[in-house]
């Protein structure tokens, strides 16, 4: 599990095909390394990777077929900055909130402008998935927890502070750019809860 609560950017430093899958160097030099050993997870752009092995500052993770059709990262390109949260740990604080690193979809960034010093950024999702995103409720956005504000139709907007356009990859899309979007969890799993007793003819 993760909290959406970004440590850092990295950088991809090498993609090489295996069998069809990907594997990806990731140059980390802002995490603590030495405390993520081979076989645990990274969220990598709000995906959940397996560390399969280090060198140095650097971490490398497969990237199934499956998970390069339902997310960015069979786009990413040489030298391109990514988003980095090591896994949570019994005694961390809990910043952002509960996020898995299993992406729902790709979405797409529709418009932004300023608001002060912050940016409203708005994003277009499935329609099948808009049900899970309410307004005040949380949602992440390639690997980072924010608030949404507005829900309407198959879209919702975010504000994102400088300090987040600063230290993630957020500041830096473009109108049309693909993100990868995880909607909060307990949404998910009340969904599936409501679906059950509606099967078991309970109310």
């Amino acid at each position: 599990m993760f909290t959406g609560i970004i440590m850092g950017t990295g950088r991809i430093i090498s993609i090489e095909e295996k069998g069809g899958d990907l594997e990806l160097g990731i140059d980390a030099a802002v995490l603590d390394l030495p405390r993520s050993s081979v076989g645990d997870s990274v969220c990598v752009q709000g995906v959940c990777l397996t560390v399969t092995r280090r060198d140095g500052a650097a971490f490398y993770a497969d990237v199934s077929r499956e998970t390069m059709s339902k997310t960015t990262l069979g786009s990413l390109a040489r030298g391109a900055r990514v988003n980095l949260e090591p896994s949570l740990r019994a005694g961390d604080a809990l910043g952002g909130h509960m996020v898995s690193g299993h992406v729902d979809a790709v979405g797409r960034l529709t418009a932004e402008h300023q608001e002060g010093r912050s940016w409203r950024m708005e994003f277009e999702l499935p329609a099948a998935l808009m049900r899970f995103v309410a307004p005040k409720g949380s949602i992440c956005i390639d690997g980072v927890s924010l608030t949404v504000n507005q829900v309407g139709g198959r879209r919702f907007d975010v504000n994102i502070i400088p300090h987040t356009r600063e230290v993630t990859t957020l500041g830096a899309l473009v109108v049309d750019a693909g993100v990868n979007i995880e909607i909060d969890v307990i949404a998910r799993y009340l969904e599936r809860l409501m679906l059950k007793t509606e099967e078991l003819g309970e109310t």
